[in-house]
């Protein structure tokens, strides 16, 4: 094979390889683009939630009872289950009057698109005795949860849709 030959197969590769360099640079960039100017935007949106459910007409109102730290007390939550209707009395009120702070703690993880973690401590903390916790939720859906420093105190709300 000639010189001629060896330096024209050598050039022919060097521009194959800036070429696929160039176009590994352009992908690159067109990817990070769209992440950032169309994926994270729309992953991150709020959901449009009607009013009427971002503020209900009524509320649902849970005390936290006297004693309730103590696990031999036969009610920690008053009531202990309860059902509220989207868009009617979807805002649930606890209050604390009991002693001892508490909180009010999703056991599974919930967080609500519109109002985050259903976790008093992601928000005010514990309950201070006379204290209050409001969340409102905006989805369908049974959520069970329980004071952190107190576990057995355990409480349940179902929210249900509208029908009228």
């Amino acid at each position: 094979m000639s010189n001629k030959t060896q330096l024209e197969r050598v050039k022919k590769q060097s521009q194959i390889g800036g070429i696929s360099i160039i176009s590994f640079v352009v992908i690159i960039t067109i990817s990070l683009v769209y992440y950032q100017f169309v994926y994270t935007p729309a992953m991150n949106a709020t959901p449009d939630v009607p009013e009427e459910v971002l503020n209900p007409s009524g509320i649902t109102s849970i005390s936290i009872v006297e004693g309730a730290s103590l696990p031999e007390n036969p009610n920690f939550y008053s009531p202990k289950e309860v059902r509220a209707t989207l868009g009617v009395s979807n805002k649930v009120v606890w209050t604390n009057d009991d002693v001892t702070a508490h909180t009010v703690t999703t056991d599974n993880d919930y967080e609500d698109p519109v109002n985050g973690r259903f976790d008093s401590l992601a928000t005010i903390g514990l309950i201070p005795p006379q204290g209050t916790f409001e969340f409102t939720f905006t989805q369908r859906g049974e959520y069970a949860y329980h004071c952190e420093p107190h576990p057995w105190m355990t409480g349940k709300v179902d929210v249900e849709p509208n029908f009228g």
